[in-house]
């Protein structure tokens, strides 16, 4: 008897499976980051030709942890735009964009931190302030707190970067765009810092 009502449990609860979720449904399409900096296919690059760099993944406060796009609003409120979500964290994203434009305008070689053992050369760090938008100003912001140790004396130059793109709307197809723009418009700063 047991048995059979644990049977006709399952049978019962088998067609409502399909229609609870725990989890919120993922958006239609996910937001990245791509470079303005073309990089040469099948080029070999050599350590020995230009200087190395390595470049770390930035620190990131917790609004910017999870994989949505925060929108500030009246410099302490903060809320996230529906439906636009990042394929990552914003802070890997940014490192990999950093890394192919440094890339592509210095000719440095990046090294992974395994590789830099051997040669660190630069290291470049930091902080990803702001990587979102600003309702007041219709904004996408990007601020990035950068310190770079160029080479084997350990004197640090600290700078911070800042780029703002306006926003028509604030929603999930407009702020991927800004975004993608305001990021890359930092990395070529971030780019030509280096490379001097």
């Amino acid at each position: 008897m047991n048995n059979r009502i644990s049977i006709l449990a399952v049978l019962l609860a088998a067609p409502l499976a399909g229609c609870i979720s725990l989890s919120a449904k993922p958006p239609a399409s996910l937001l990245t980051l791509t470079s303005a900096a073309a990089l040469p296919v099948g080029e070999t690059q050599k350590s020995s030709a230009s200087g190395t760099i390595t470049i770390g993944v930035p620190a990131i406060s917790q609004e910017l942890s999870s994989n949505r796009v925060p929108v500030r609003s009246g410099g302490t409120a903060i809320a996230y735009v529906k439906d636009a979500q990042w394929v990552e964290p914003p802070s890997r994203l940014f490192a990999r964009l950093l890394t192919d434009t440094i890339t592509a305008q210095t000719g440095r070689v990046v090294l992974s931190y395994r590789q830099s053992r051997m040669d660190p050369g630069a290291q470049l760090s930091g902080e990803l302030r702001a990587f979102g938008i600003d309702a007041e100003t219709h904004e996408a912001v990007v601020t990035y707190d950068a310190a770079l140790l160029r080479g084997t004396d350990p004197v640090f130059e600290k700078r911070r970067f800042e780029a703002r793109v306006a926003v028509p709307r604030i929603d999930s197809e407009n702020v991927g765009p800004a975004l993608n723009q305001a990021a890359n418009h930092v990395a070529a700063e971030v780019a030509e810092w280096v490379g001097k």
